[in-house]
């Protein structure tokens, strides 16, 4: 349900933030915001900036294969194993990509691998398509969820399947990525049970030492309890998100609690700037400001 109220912190917080940085040009199109006022669950109500917008994911991305995965084990499709929930905790507190890939082929019974004939690129395809299909009959649209994340590549029949056919990256908007966190932290995706195990992977402590260790760090990945929307809360809140980044996009879909009580989702998508690190700080510090006061 739309909410005029939230829309103007929304439509405030974007005004501020592209004035903040109007030095480095950022301009309306390079944003994208989602916000959830989770004060009533059984009422959200939603504001937006191009929230109906495809964008490249990025790592935001693994929200929706660690849905999947929990789905597909209480549908008895997936064994609940200690490999996979070793996987699954990777990918989401340290943003794997290689554990993110084994959980597609789990998820879709697809590997990666050579080239391989027009016939058989198709029933790959087919099978590949399996998250996509889980997520229309929830009623998703204009997204597509079908692809590995890759630091190197694609290649082989990954590549070769990017080229035959559309859409050839993943997509999604901030309004779905918000919707996938909104669920569960409402209890809503897939069970209240699989909700909670899957936002405790999610928790993100800013006050202690981050996801990362010092060597990754020092490399250059970056710590998603620490940087990201984490800057700009206050030191009382609490924090449960999934960041993603690569050379043209830097995002972060966000639930946050704060001590007044009130409860949110915040996802913001910036494209063209993803060299600067503080955008998605800035918005968040304007939402929860706002939010703080209501």
């Amino acid at each position: 349900m739309s909410n005029p109220a939230l829309q103007a912190i929304v439509n405030h917080a974007v005004r501020q933030t592209l004035a903040d940085f109007a030095p480095i040009q950022l301009a309306p199109d390079d944003l994208a915001v989602t916000l959830v006022d989770l004060c009533d669950p059984a009422r959200p109500e939603w504001a937006s900036h191009r929230g109906d917008v495809l964008i490249y994911p990025a790592s935001v991305i693994k929200l929706f294969y660690l849905q999947a995965a929990h789905a597909w084990m209480e549908r008895g499709q997936l064994a609940d194993t200690a490999e996979l929930r070793r996987a699954l905790h990777d990918m989401i507190v340290h943003s794997y990509n290689e554990a993110t890939g084994y959980i597609l082929d789990l998820l879709t019974g697809t590997t990666s691998g050579p080239e391989l004939s027009v016939v058989d690129l198709a029933i790959w395809h087919e099978r590949r398509q399996a998250v996509n299909r889980y997520f229309s009959a929830l009623g998703y649209t204009q997204i597509n969820i079908n692809k590995k994340p890759w630091c190197e590549g694609p290649y082989g029949r990954e590549s070769q399947a990017q080229a035959a056919y559309e859409p050839r990256r993943n997509w999604l908007t901030s309004n779905a990525a918000a919707r996938i966190l909104m669920e569960m932290a409402t209890g809503r995706a897939v069970t209240p049970d699989r909700s909670r195990q899957m936002l405790a992977l999610l928790q993100r402590d800013f006050a202690q030492p981050g996801d990362l260790d010092p060597a990754l760090l020092a490399s250059g990945v970056e710590d998603q309890a620490r940087t990201f929307t984490a800057p700009g809360l206050p030191p009382t809140a609490r924090l449960w998100s999934k960041a993603g980044y690569v050379s043209t996009h830097r995002h972060d879909a966000a639930y946050i609690e704060l001590a007044n009580g009130a409860r949110f989702v915040l996802v913001t998508f910036t494209a063209n700037h993803a060299g600067e690190k503080t955008i998605i700080s800035a918005l968040a510090r304007q939402v929860a400001t706002a939010m703080a006061a209501t």
